[in-house]
């Protein structure tokens, strides 16, 4: 099986440049960054989902959280989860995704997975499905099978790349492999490139990383 193509960028690309892509690319989905957030501040994201969903893309929001290594906050532990995740589930609502939408936490390490971080995740995925929705994960796909053995309720965005260098990638059929290729078999996304350099037509250029998920709307909520 294939996947369906996205990407995440830290700041929003813009109007003009978000319907290039929707009318001359491959791409069907992207990350909107919930903010604030500890690790990131950047609130060009907010309030952009019911566009984004008109014109028919799929949202997917992730919460940049405390981390274990620079940059951003690194103040993990269950109590800063909780606050946290109750701040990711607020946000996400603010946004107008529906109950028991899929809210991704961002953890930039690799292996190992340990206190304080384990209590942190747990107490952020408590507290983000407390509220009504569903936690996922984005990580390395050398800590993903650890991850969703302490929570085994949440959905796995592995990264799994073959550099971190900004570098161009060309024309506008972006790569859709299965997520299941990501190292990590139950992966509902695969982040398969970082610091992309795309075109978004009329000479500009975006620097983004390029994902696959098993669904075309990977934030929304699961049907059973």
């Amino acid at each position: 099986m294939t996947g369906y193509s996205g990407f995440d960028t830290s700041a929003y690309p813009g109007d003009e440049q978000i319907s290039w892509l929707k009318a001359n690319t491959n791409l069907v989905w992207c990350a909107l960054y919930l903010s604030p957030a500890p690790s990131h501040n950047d609130g060009s994201w907010m309030g952009k989902r019911a566009s984004l969903a008109q014109a028919g893309w799929g949202v997917v929001p992730i919460f940049v959280g405390q981390q274990v290594i620079p940059p951003g906050s690194l103040d993990p532990s269950a109590a800063t989860g909780a606050t946290d995740g109750a701040s990711a589930a607020s946000l996400t609502a603010s946004e107008g995704f529906p109950p028991g939408s899929v809210v991704y936490l961002d953890l930039e390490n690799g292996p190992p997975l340990q206190s304080p971080q384990t209590d942190y995740v747990q107490a952020w995925c408590t507290a983000v499905s407390d509220a009504g929705f569903q936690p996922g994960i984005y990580c390395s796909h050398l800590m993903a099978a650890d991850v969703a053995g302490l929570v085994p309720n949440a959905a796995i965005w592995a990264f799994k790349v073959s550099t971190t260098q900004t570098h161009p990638v060309t024309g506008t059929d972006f790569p859709d492999s299965d997520p299941s290729g990501s190292g990590y078999a139950e992966a509902a996304i695969w982040q398969l490139g970082q610091n992309c350099q795309i075109s978004a037509g009329n000479g500009q250029t975006l620097l983004v990383d390029l994902d696959s998920a098993t669904s075309p709307d990977p934030g929304a909520p699961v049907v059973a």
